[in-house]
C-alpha cells in the first residue's frame, strides 16, 4: 500500500504558531529569527541530537573514516552508508552502465539536530552573479527568480551570523563589506602548487571558511587549530554548524523535538496545510498543528515527504507543477593525484583546502561545457585515512621499523590532490521518489533515485581533468593517477615522471552536493515554490533548502541556503504570514 496508516491513538499532540522540519541550516536560522519575534515555534527532527564527544569518538574507532562515520546512524532515520551509498537509493554500482544513460548517485546528508552542516567542508562560498542567470548569460538551464545583488545583503547577514574568514583576495565575487572575521591562511601545499599553476595561466586563491580565525574566538566558538578530522567533525566546534542556531532558537523559546520523523502533511479543501504526522522513534506516532509551516529536511527528504502526502493530492502536497523530486543535481568530481618531488605537507590546517585552482569557474565557456571548482585537498590523497594507507601499502612490500616510518613519512608528506568538482544541469529525468518496496525500521519508504550526467557537465569534467593533470606534470609528481593503461600500481610506485597517455577514468557522482528537487521560480507552472520559497499551491507552506535551487553550481552551496532562509523568515514576518 502507497500510504502510511496511524496505529492506534496519537501519542503526541502539538499546536505552533510555526512548525519547522528539519533542524539543518535553514530550519534552525528560520526558527531562530521566528523564535526572536516571539512566534511560538516547534521544530521536529528526523534524527538524534548529535554530542559532539561521542561523534569524535565514533570517527576515531571507525576503520573508514568516512563522512558519516562519526554519526549515528538511527534505524528509525537512516542515511546513506559511506562505502556503498548507491545501495540506499536502489540503484546498481558505479560502472553497470554508460555515465549518460545511469549513474550511481551518491550524495551524502545527515539525519539529526545540525543536520548535514556537521560534515560539510566549512567554505562558505557566495554564488556568483552569473549562477543566477544561467539562461540569460549562457543560454542554458534557468535563471533564477532572485539576483545576486538582491541576495548580497542577506550574504552579508549569514557571513556575520557564521563569523566567515576571509580577505580581500579570498576567491569569491565582488562584495560590499568586508568578512567579519580575517582569512584562513593558505597552505605551504597551496604555495607550491600556484607555483605551477601560474606559469600555466591558472591563478591560486583561498577560500572563504565559516571557521574561526582569531584566537579570541566568536561567538562562543574557538579558533581553529587545524584538527586533521575537521572534515567530517571538527573536534571544537570552531567550524559552523546549524546546531549553532538550533539551539539559539530554543534559548528564544522554540521547541525542539528530536527523533520525529514525518511522512504526511495534511492539506485541507482551500489549499491551506492544517497539521503534519509523524512516527516517533519507538513507532508511535503524533500530529502536530500550526499556522504557518516550514519544510527544510533537505533535497532528498523534502520531495519524498511531499511526494508520500497523498491523502488529499493524488500527486502529492505542493505539486501543482509535477517537479516535485524532478531536476536533482549535484557535483560530478575527479580526483588527480600524484607524489611531489619533494615534501609538501598536506595535513597542516583545515583538511578539506584552504586554496584552490581558479580559472574554470565562471565565462562564455559556459555556454558548450560545466564550471569547475578545483581544490587544493589539504589532506592529502585521503584526508582521514592517508597516512594509515601509506603504513598498509608499505607493510605489504614487507617494510618494518625505521624503513617503515621512513615510507610513510616521505611519501605521505609529498602526497598532492587536486579534487574538481563540476556542475550538472537541471534535468527532469533526474529524479526522487519514495520507493513503497524499500523501506525502514518504522515501515517508511526508502527513497529511489534516477540520474544521469549529460555531454554538457562531462565536456566540463574533461577540462578539469586535463587542467589538473598538467598542473601536477608541471609539478614534477610521480605515480600521479589513475595509471596509464598498462602501467600498474606496482610500477608507478617507482615512476620518476607523470605517466602518458592517462586512460579515460569514470566520474563519480560528489558525496557532498544535492539540490533541485522542489525548484523555486516565478511561474507556478513550472516551479514549485516562489522566490521567498512559499509554496504555490498551500500559502501557509515555506519549502526551504537547497531542494529549491534552479541550478546547483559549483559553490558550496550552504551559505547561499542561509542566505535565503534569512530572507524568507524576513519576509514572513514583514509580511505578518506568522
Amino acid at each position: 500500500m502507497d500510504r502510511i496508516e496511524e496505529n492506534g491513538p496519537a501519542r503526541e499532540t502539538l499546536q505552533a504558531d510555526v512548525l519547522v522540519i528539519g533542524a539543518g541550516v535553514a530550519g534552525g536560522l528560520m526558527a531562530y529569527e521566528l523564535a526572536r519575534q516571539k512566534r511560538r515555534v516547534t521544530i521536529l527532527e528526523a534524527g538524534p541530537h548529535i554530542e559532539r564527544d561521542k561523534a569524535v569518538a565514533r570517527f576515531r574507532e571507525s576503520s573508514t573514516k568516512g563522512a558519516n562515520s562519526p554519526y549515528e546512524n538511527a534505524p528509525y532515520a537512516p542515511t546513506p552508508d559511506d562505502q556503498t551509498p548507491w545501495t540506499f537509493y536502489g540503484q546498481q554500482a558505479q560502472g553497470t552502465t554508460p555515465v549518460t544513460k545511469q549513474t550511481a548517485f551518491q550524495g551524502l546528508y545527515l539525519r539529526g539536530v545540525g543536520g548535514t552542516s556537521w560534515h560539510y567542508t566549512g567554505h562558505a562560498e557566495r554564488f556568483h552573479p552569473n549562477d543566477f542567470r544561467m539562461r540569460s548569460a549562457y543560454g542554458v538551464a534557468r535563471d533564477w527568480p532572485v539576483s545576486y545583488e538582491e541576495l548580497e545583503p542577506w550574504y552579508l547577514k549569514a557571513e556575520d551570523y557564521w563569523g566567515v574568514a576571509g580577505g580581500p583576495d579570498t576567491i569569491g565575487p565582488p562584495r560590499s563589506a568586508p568578512y567579519p572575521l580575517p582569512p584562513v591562511p593558505i597552505s605551504y601545499l597551496d604555495r607550491m602548487v600556484a607555483a605551477a599553476a601560474e606559469p600555466l595561466g591558472w591563478g591560486v586563491g583561498g577560500y572563504p571558511h565559516a571557521r574561526v580565525s582569531v584566537p579570541e574566538g566568536y561567538d562562543g566558538r574557538p579558533q581553529c587549530c587545524g584538527n586533521a578530522s575537521c572534515r567530517f567533525v571538527c573536534p571544537i566546534a570552531a567550524k559552523y554548524d546549524a546546531s549553532v542556531h538550533v539551539m539559539k532558537a530554543v534559548a528564544a523559546g522554540a521547541t525542539l523535538l528530536a527523533g520525529r520523523v514525518v511522512y504526511n502533511i495534511d492539506v485541507g479543501e482551500d489549499g491551506q496545510v492544517t497539521a503534519v504526522q509523524y512516527r516517533l522513534a519507538d513507532g508511535g506516532w503524533g500530529e502536530a498543528r500550526a499556522k504557518l509551516f516550514i519544510l527544510a529536511a533537505h533535497a532528498i527528504e523534502t520531495p519524498k515527504l511531499l511526494l508520500m502526502s497523498t491523502r488529499r493530492r493524488a500527486k502529492g502536497v505542493a505539486n501543482g507543477s509535477g517537479l516535485v523530486g524532478r531536476n536533482l543535481m549535484c557535483n560530478v568530481d575527479i580526483d588527480t593525484q600524484g607524489y611531489a618531488p619533494s615534501a609538501v605537507w598536506p595535513f597542516r590546517g583545515p583538511v578539506s583546502a584552504t586554496g584552490g585552482v581558479t580559472g574554470l569557474r565562471d565565462g562564455p565557456f559556459r555556454a558548450k561545457q560545466a564550471a569547475a571548482a578545483t581544490f587544493i585537498v589539504n589532506g592529502g590523497f585521503n584526508m582521514s585515512m592517508g597516512a594509515i594507507e601509506e603504513a598498509q601499502s608499505a607493510l605489504k612490500q614487507k617494510l618494518i621499523g625505521a624503513e617503515l616510518r621512513a615510507r610513510v613519512h616521505d611519501n605521505t608528506s609529498r602526497q598532492v590532490h587536486l579534487s574538481s568538482s563540476v556542475e550538472v544541469l537541471p534535468d527532469e529525468r533526474n529524479t526522487v521518489a519514495p520507493d513503497w518496496t524499500r523501506r525502514d525500521a518504522l515501515g517508511l519508504p526508502l527513497p529511489k533515485v534516477d540520474f544521469r550526467v549529460d555531454d554538457y557537465t562531462l565536456r566540463g569534467w574533461t577540462a578539469a581533468r586535463e587542467r589538473d593533470r598538467a598542473i601536477l606534470v608541471k609539478m614534477g609528481a610521480t605515480s600521479v593517477t589513475p595509471p596509464a593503461p598498462g602501467t600498474s600500481s606496482s610500477k608507478m610506485a617507482s615512476s620518476k615522471t607523470c605517466p602518458d597517455p592517462e586512460p579515460v577514468p569514470v566520474p563519480s557522482v560528489d558525496y557532498a552536493i544535492i539540490g533541485g528537487t522542489a525548484v523555486m521560480g516565478d511561474d507556478p507552472k513550472t516551479s514549485v515554490v516562489d522566490r521567498f520559497g512559499r509554496s504555490h499551491d498551500h500559502p501557509n507552506l515555506f519549502i526551504l533548502g537547497t531542494s529549491a535551487y534552479p541550478t546547483i553550481t559549483i559553490c558550496s552551496p550552504s551559505l547561499t541556503l542561509a542566505a535565503l532562509a534569512l530572507r524568507a523568515a524576513d519576509h514572513i514576518v514583514t509580511r505578518g504570514l506568522a
